[in-house]
């Protein structure tokens, strides 16, 4: 696919590092192999040195210009536990417990990111989202500007009105079940970031219901508006637009007659749903009914990036996942 021969293109040029945490994967040592060969990023792989060696042996990688780094010898692990410390311990966190926090490879690889060891960190092929999302926060936090931490697709259509490849960023797919106004408008932010980061686009937000331009009434709608409000305080460059039906969003026909006004409706790229179910339906319809490529999710509103994989991820989504990290790395 040209967009992600694209991203790699991208991510390679930048020179970066990746934290792979879950060294004794023998995915993560397949994409570390590739990541390497193919000059996307230097990287580092959490584990313990031995095992992770006899794993690439097994495997009939090469991985000897990758840094391999142990929490439980590393010599910056009592620095790191002090650091992690400090901002927990008004959450009643004991130096102990900070302590016992660094011998966790989510944790270990989310301090090396936030320490400038390396750009961006890369798990979840062992570990649950939640857990992976819980180290992500607690030892990143949260992007200026952003309240919460939230999720999107890139979906890629083979072709949509005459346009091959065409690509759309849905959000909120994977992370947020009720989001309320504020949260909402946070997600619309963070995905026009990740939007220009990774497709060099001028984001177009569609702010997605039932009801487009005041067609019908309710506590849902009012949600939506709300956070259209909020999106053109806090974020009075971006173009967005809403409360907009899918159709009056994507297709100019449509736009015509039911948002005549609207400077995003009909030419929208980014799709912002109200809540999970509608987020997570949408997407999955896209992906099986109209053929689409679903990349991600792609982790956003972190302050650096510490992207989550499925658990039944290849090797190729790795590599993948790993370039669209070193890319939202960059400001």
């Amino acid at each position: 696919m040209k967009l992600l021969d694209d991203i790699r293109a991208k991510a390679r040029q930048i020179g970066g590092t990746v934290v792979l945490p879950e060294g004794d994967d023998p995915r993560m040592i397949l994409a570390a192999e590739i990541l390497l060969k193919e000059k996307i990023s230097k990287v580092i792989i959490v584990g313990n040195q031995d095992n992770i060696m006899n794993l690439a042996k097994q495997e009939r990688v090469d991985i000897s210009s990758a840094e391999i780094t142990d929490p439980e010898i590393d010599p910056r692990k009592d620095d790191f536990a002090m650091n992690f410390w400090e901002l927990r311990k008004h959450k009643g966190l004991t130096l102990y417990q900070a302590k016992e926090a660094m011998k966790n490879p989510l944790y270990w690889g989310a301090m090396l990111v936030r320490a400038g060891f390396a750009n961006c960190a890369v798990a979840g092929a062992k570990n649950t989202t939640g857990n992976v999302l819980r180290s992500a926060i607690h030892c990143l936090g949260t992007a200026t500007g952003v309240s919460v931490v939230s999720s999107c697709f890139l979906m890629v259509l083979p072709e949509f009105i005459h346009q091959k490849e065409k690509v759309f960023v849905f959000a909120d797919c994977a992370v947020i079940p009720q989001p309320d106004p504020q949260q909402l408008a946070s997600i619309a932010i963070a995905s026009a970031k990740t939007a220009k980061q990774i497709l060099n686009i001028e984001p177009k937000i569609a702010m997605l219901s039932f009801s487009t331009k005041g067609s019908a009434n309710h506590q849902d709608v009012d949600k939506v508006r709300k956070a259209v409000d909020i999106i053109r305080e806090q974020a009075p460059d971006l173009s967005v637009d809403g409360e907009l039906q899918v159709d009056a969003a994507i297709i100019p026909s449509v736009a015509t007659k039911k948002a005549p006004d609207s400077s995003v409706a009909g030419e929208a790229n980014i799709l912002i749903f109200p809540d999970l179910d509608a987020g997570n339906i949408g997407y999955k319809l896209v992906q099986r009914m109209a053929g689409a490529e679903a990349i991600g999710p792609i982790i956003q509103g972190l302050a650096k990036p510490f992207n989550d994989l499925s658990r039944g991820c290849s090797v190729e989504d790795i590599v993948n996942v790993s370039a669209i990290s070193l890319l939202k790395s960059i400001d």
